[in-house]
């Protein structure tokens, strides 16, 4: 007798759940519809599952992210098909390159409708090209196929822990789309642990035992630090790799000290370590570039190598902690001075920064700025919160003027792609992944354009504070070539953007307690309310317009400069 393929396709959908909660499954992202019914049904069923349901896929896709950042483990994102499983496509793409592991699971037509005008019918094999680690498309089920869906759903698990990235799974259903699920299949062995990569002996040349500095990026570990003290080197610490601390020869200022070619001459390397993600900062990246073909060696260590410049002379592919635990650079060449020098360049910086901030007429009087509310979100706020910042402007004011503390807040940001899009859900997503409190530093534009993360239907989980830096456009463009080589109408009327709506209007709108400030001590005010407080609050953080704000940077830049030549190039 022959089992009905409702039941069937329920069966099938609660095997996959099943093993996915055996392999570490806790949070899945539903976008309700109705060809996806089976898999919805038995993702709700499972009380191990934290089952967050969204309105759009766009920002579920980025929601399942945030997921994944905050928990280190695939969440399981599901919809609808057509054009549903179209609107994943940029969040798939970000957690590829950002490397977040992820389960995509869009559901199809059988193939009987495709290709003959059938509604909601689109061609989703290879949807997303090259950015899942793994692609599925096992076509509808059939009971005689039951031996293999454990080994699926392992599959598909396995493939976006190992590859620290997405799967797709393509998963056809027939009509009924409601069935019982009837005894699942028996577990199937799990594959025995392989280990750990071996770690590559580092005894090749002798790169360690010259004047160097590391730059540490998002992944960067904490190793990474020791071995900087022991080989007397500097590390120039981005916020995001969680090492920008108040400690011998960490450098924060990096991008203010390095845009001067006087500064850039007298800090020079023979040997730069990349260590992590490449920073955001253009002109920190400028610097390696031009350490490589001024001839200092590049040396790169991690599981991926990313190079843009293609100046990485010696690259080893090993995990970094691991790797600098075998390297033993005690020699008796070690020159301090080196250290020293970096040392008062990133005192001089602060010190500048600082001042300027105070003084500064934009900024005088606790007025917020861009850079002021980006130093000092770094500066005050408090483990275990966790500052989420944009990509564009808030995470370059994060990186350049981020001061180093002793116990800076856990920095995450969507840094694979580079793109505002999904910001708020990624946010939203790493409140509702972890019991610490989100702050979410971003733009007006990133605001707007993710509006639709503040449309999440069932319980808000987390508690994720907003802070909208409103300059009234496209805050980052004025920095660019663009902004000096057009006229300044053309240049509005393309880059501007200046939004015809109130961000405190579209927070209302959504129902979110909103706060409007203008200074640090009123956002301070604000966020003392509205952190781990309440789920998704607003604050409006009224800022110096686009060409103001261009002015103030300049002024910083100009500021330690001059710091710099005063103090250490005389």
């Amino acid at each position: 007798m022959s089992v009905p393929i409702g039941d069937v396709q329920a069966t099938f959908a609660a095997t996959l759940v099943d093993e996915w909660v055996a392999a570490g499954l806790r949070h899945a992202v539903l976008c309700p519809g109705s060809r996806s019914t089976p898999l919805a049904l038995a993702l709700a069923e499972r009380w191990e599952v934290n089952l967050h349901v969204r309105l759009d896929e766009r920002g579920a896709c980025f929601f399942a992210i945030g997921l994944g950042v905050a928990t280190g483990l695939p969440a399981v994102v599901c919809t609808t098909s057509g054009t549903a499983a179209a609107e994943l496509h940029a969040g798939v793409v970000e957690a590829s390159h950002a490397r977040v592991p992820l389960i995509v699971c869009t559901a199809d037509r059988p193939p009987r409708l495709h290709h003959v005008g059938a509604p909601q019918t689109i061609e989703q094999v290879g949807l997303y090209g090259s950015a899942p680690r793994r692609s599925f498309d096992p076509g509808v089920p059939r009971d005689a196929d039951r031996g293999w869906w454990r080994r699926l759903a392992a599959g598909s698990f396995r493939a976006a822990v190992e590859g620290a990235g997405p799967v797709h799974l393509n998963l056809a259903f027939e009509e009924p789309l409601v069935g019982s699920a009837g005894a699942l299949p028996p577990p199937a062995p799990r594959p025995a642990a392989t280990g750990s990569r071996p770690v590559p002996a580092p005894a090749e040349g002798d790169w360690w035992r010259r004047r160097g500095l590391i730059l540490a990026g998002a992944g960067a570990p904490a190793a990474t630090l020791g071995l900087a003290e022991r080989l007397g080197w500097p590390v120039l610490a981005d916020p995001i790799s969680g090492l920008r601390l108040r400690q011998r020869a960490v450098v924060g200022a990096a991008d203010a000290v390095l845009r001067d070619p006087a500064a850039r001459a007298a800090l020079a390397a023979e040997v730069v370590l990349v260590v992590g993600r490449p920073w955001a900062s253009r002109v920190v990246a400028e610097f390696v570039e031009s350490s490589g073909r001024a001839g200092a060696e590049v040396v790169a260590v991690g599981e991926v190598l990313d190079d843009p410049a293609r100046v990485v002379g010696r690259f080893h592919r090993a995990d970094p902690g691991a790797f600098f635990d075998r390297l033993d650079p005690a020699w008796s060449g070690r020159d301090d001075r080196w250290r020293d020098r970096w040392e008062r360049a990133e005192a001089l910086a602060q010190r500048a920064i600082d001042a300027t901030l105070v003084a500064d007429p934009l900024a005088s009087g606790g007025r917020a700025t861009e850079p002021g509310v980006a130093r000092h979100l770094f500066g005050t706020l408090e483990r275990p919160s966790v500052l989420f910042v944009s990509s564009s402007m808030p995470v370059r004011d994060l990186e350049w003027f981020g001061a180093p503390r002793p116990d800076p807040p856990r920095v995450l940001a969507n840094r694979g792609a580079n793109g505002i899009d999904g910001v708020t859900s990624s946010a939203l997503g790493v409140a509702a992944g972890q019991d610490a409190p989100v702050v979410c530093l971003l733009g007006d534009l990133a605001f707007l354009h993710d509006a639709s993360a503040l449309a999440g239907l069932g319980e808000r989980r987390g508690s994720c504070t907003l802070v909208v830096l409103d300059n009234g456009g496209g805050g980052i463009f004025s920095f660019l070539p663009q902004a000096d080589a057009l006229a300044p109408a053309r240049f509005e009327q393309v880059f501007g953007t200046a939004p015809s709506v109130s961000v405190p209007a579209v927070g209302r709108g959504f129902s979110l307690p909103v706060a409007e400030v203008a200074t640090l001590g009123e956002l301070d005010t604000a966020l003392g309310r509205f952190v781990g407080v309440e789920p998704c609050a607003l604050v409006r953080v009224a800022v110096p317009d686009r060409v103001q704000n261009r002015a103030l940077h300049d002024r910083l830049h100009v500021a330690v400069a001059g710091a710099l030549r005063a103090g250490l190039l005389r």
